[in-house]
């Protein structure tokens, strides 16, 4: 049986214990709650510290300091000595920025002001790749864009993530395709590659096909609207009307108004038309242009007539020879002679 006494102490201990454990638990708490905010404001500068303080730098031996080798280090900490010195690259390279302390002027322990934890990033490089030449333009590249160069340097080691990204995303599949352009411009082995895809592909062929002709009929009307000439259908070049020139410029305006990826096809084929039209329309409602059209386009047809038969070669007729050749040539003179015959009767000698 318990004595008063020992009751008394019996609850005197427990509430010690209570208080204490109470006590262990508000200081785990502090303890953590300082360690969290440390990283807020330093990231991983709180970490590079450590090993920058505890690693020795090259070229020092094991009695020249208290300081442990990276191995060393790594196998304190349980983790790897490629993660060890990646903090300790990061922190050389600060170093030479001045904006930390070097190795040699750090101790074991030892505590000192360090820079904002967005710094960190700038000289912290997670992957061994970054080191080779392709990590090296990758995070140049990453940088000019404005971007961690991990996160570049992540999604170039894991392309199969990049393909799932632009398969699943129309936003990534934009941005992707945009790089390409902009990369294509430089690279000819790309671009003739990128050009055998699309040959290969009928879909894309007859897309680009497409988008070519949108391309020539608007490249059609701007040159109507920003030069102020015409090309008629036999191919004379003239000045624009005024009121052609403007339909061209309102034309224009509204395809260059339209957003980006809007599908241009139907709004080009609508411009061009209209100035297609247009532009007969001038060639008709002037007579003198009109007579010069018809002359432009009798020369061509007389031309291309001509040049058709002096291809002809009668060298070997022997060996092709039928009745039909020469019956079509007969016709073919007479009507050279109707020709002729017309072009005499309105021929008036001059005196």
């Amino acid at each position: 049986m318990t004595s008063p006494g020992e009751s008394a102490l019996t609850v005197v201990i427990d509430q010690a214990e209570t208080s204490f454990t109470a006590l262990d638990d508000a200081g785990l708490v502090a303890r953590d709650a300082h360690e969290f905010g440390a990283y807020a404001r330093t990231g991983g500068w709180a970490f590079g510290l450590k090993v920058a303080r505890s690693v020795r730098p090259g070229g020092q031996s094991a009695d020249e300091t208290p300081k442990v080798s990276a191995k060393e280090f790594a196998e304190l900490a349980d983790c790897s000595p490629e993660r060890v010195m990646r903090y300790y690259k990061a922190w050389d390279r600060a170093a030479d920025d001045g904006l930390v302390p070097q190795f040699e002027e750090l101790a074991p322990g030892q505590e000192v002001e360090l820079p904002d934890a967005d710094v960190w990033l700038n000289y912290y490089v997670s992957r061994s790749s970054a080191t080779s030449e392709r990590g090296t333009a990758i995070s140049e590249a990453a940088e000019a864009e404005g971007i961690r160069p991990t996160k570049a340097l992540e999604v170039a080691e894991n392309p199969t993530a990049l393909r799932a990204a632009i398969l699943a995303d129309p936003s990534t599949a934009r941005a992707a395709r945009q790089a390409l352009l902009d990369r294509v411009r430089e690279d000819p082995e790309l671009q003739a590659e990128l050009a055998r895809d699309v040959v290969r592909t009928d879909d894309l062929k007859k897309a680009v096909a497409t988008e070519s002709r949108s391309a020539d009929r608007i490249g059609y009307v701007r040159q109507i609207a920003e030069s102020g000439q015409i090309k008629t259908p036999a191919g004379q070049t003239v000045d624009a009307p005024l009121d052609v020139r403007q339909e061209a410029e309102r034309h224009l305006s509204l395809l260059d108004e339209l957003e980006e990826g809007e599908d241009t096809g139907e709004w080009a084929t609508e411009a061009y038309d209209t100035m297609k039209n247009l532009v007969v329309e001038t060639v008709e409602a002037d007579p003198e242009l009109r007579v010069q059209e018809r002359r432009t386009k009798f020369y061509s047809s007389l031309q291309k007539a001509t040049k058709a038969f002096e291809e002809l070669t009668f060298d070997d007729a022997q060996d092709f020879y039928e009745d039909d050749m020469v019956q079509r040539l007969e016709e073919l003179q007479q009507a050279i002679d109707s020709c002729l015959t017309a072009l005499r009767k309105t021929t008036t000698p001059a005196e």
